[in-house]
């Protein structure tokens, strides 16, 4: 009698699981939902810093960040002009806040705040083409000089807002 059970409880999860394989959606693991077919290429202009307060660095380390999330998270080929994709954009915003205001009167966090404009073009399906602000916030205690966490800050502002972009163009949730 317990054998029969076995084999009945062997045959069920059988069917469960061929049944749940034919059902499995394809997923990609990185993110992005792209149609490889269509779309071949990503072309990425510099985003030139546009903003009364300026910190050099950040041109350049927003635009290596973004075209190493389009080169590692998927099988576009990065280009300088001419991408099926194309994002071009500038920084428009980078300022500094005070925040928590003690007894004393003085600051005890400053917020800084990081917006990018993006114009994303998609020359095989010109629908999703579309023109976005992204914008991250990152605080640090006041008794620290914004020199000594800067680019620290600017980093994680700027992986946060590529992950925003990312998820924009391709990953279409």
């Amino acid at each position: 009698m317990a054998s029969i059970y076995k084999c009945i409880t062997y045959a069920l999860c059988f069917i469960i699981v061929s049944m749940l394989a034919s059902c499995i959606p394809t997923f990609s693991f990185n993110g992005s939902s792209i149609n490889y077919d269509k779309v071949k290429s990503v072309s990425l202009d510099k985003f030139p810093i546009r903003c009364a307060y300026v910190w050099a660095p950040m041109e350049s380390m927003f635009y290596n960040s973004i075209s190493d999330a389009y080169a590692q998270k998927t099988k576009l080929k990065v280009l300088k002009r001419n991408g099926d994709l194309q994002l071009t954009g500038e920084i428009v915003e980078y300022s500094q806040t005070n925040k928590n205001v003690a007894s004393d009167g003085f600051s005890t966090q400053v917020q800084l705040k990081l917006t990018v404009n993006v114009r994303f073009t998609n020359n095989t399906n010109h629908s999703q083409d579309f023109e976005q602000r992204f914008s991250a916030t990152s605080e640090f205690d006041a008794k620290q000089s914004l020199a000594s966490v800067q680019e620290t800050l600017v980093q994680e502002m700027i992986d946060d807002i590529v992950d925003q972009i990312f998820n924009a163009t391709v990953a279409n949730w």
